[in-house]
């Protein structure tokens, strides 16, 4: 018999998160009105438990918090009981706000990206250590995990892997925009984009990016004048301050 899973929040975090979890938990989502519980049902593909908040008793429970930061205080006046496990994907929201927030017995600090839908996420974790073990198991069901030593290192690993996906949207946007520019079609484009990332993503683990760029880069070739180009345009400052600047809205 499948354990359940309990989500707080209906949006496209929890229901990304959901289906990686679909086939080995029985979920339970908790939201603010069954319409967008039944169209979160609906997109999900299996059946599920809905809860409005006002009727909820997390006591005992294993919990994925996914509301909004800003709601956090919100949802916990509305929470009744005590969970027994809280992990909570909320950006920027600490571990001593959680607990004073949200009752529960241990609280971890996850951060998954959209990728945990197709098992494929990568996510950090940090918080009450007798839950580590618990929670690299179950958020392993939706991709890779790290467990990190603090709070800051999360708030950190937030800013690549949380928010990473909407900057590789808009590589992977800008590179099909300039093949459209040099003649080629759209949607010839996007497909040579897509089997780039697909190809990519498997043989970066595998060896140091410097060296990577470096096999692909012959004298005088088009890979060089490329590069220059994005060197040109402050590509790499770009990236490093857009991590800086993703990190300090985690500090507000």
């Amino acid at each position: 018999m499948k354990d359940t899973i309990t989500f707080i929040g209906n949006g496209n975090m929890a229901l990304s998160i959901a289906q990686g979890l679909k086939e080995t938990f029985n979920i339970e989502v908790v939201g603010r009105n069954m319409e967008k519980l039944a169209k979160f049902e609906n997109s999900l593909g299996v059946k599920i438990t809905k809860e409005l908040y006002e009727d909820f008793d997390m006591t005992n429970k294993k919990v994925i918090l996914c509301v909004k930061p800003a709601n956090l205080q919100e949802v916990g006046l509305r929470l009744k009981g005590v969970a027994d496990e809280l992990y909570s994907v909320l950006a920027g929201a600490s571990i001593s706000s959680l607990k004073e927030n949200i009752k529960a017995k241990n609280t971890v600090r996850t951060m998954p990206n959209l990728a945990a839908s197709v098992g494929e996420s990568m996510t950090t974790l940090t918080g009450d250590v007798v839950l580590q073990k618990e929670a690299e198991e179950l958020f392993k069901a939706i991709g890779e995990t790290l467990w990190l030593s603090s709070e800051k290192e999360l708030d950190i690993a937030t800013a690549v892997a949380g928010s990473g996906p909407a900057y590789l949207c808009l590589v992977h946007e800008a590179l099909c925009d300039g093949a459209v520019k040099q003649g080629m079609k759209r949607a010839e484009a996007i497909k040579v984009a897509n089997g780039l990332f697909k190809g990519f993503g498997k043989l970066i683990p595998t060896i140091h990016p410097a060296l990577l760029k470096d096999g692909v880069m012959s004298p005088g070739g088009t890979t060089a004048a490329g590069y220059a180009a994005l060197e040109k345009g402050n590509v790499r400052s770009s990236c490093i301050n857009a991590i800086e600047e993703a990190y300090k809205v985690t500090q507000k």
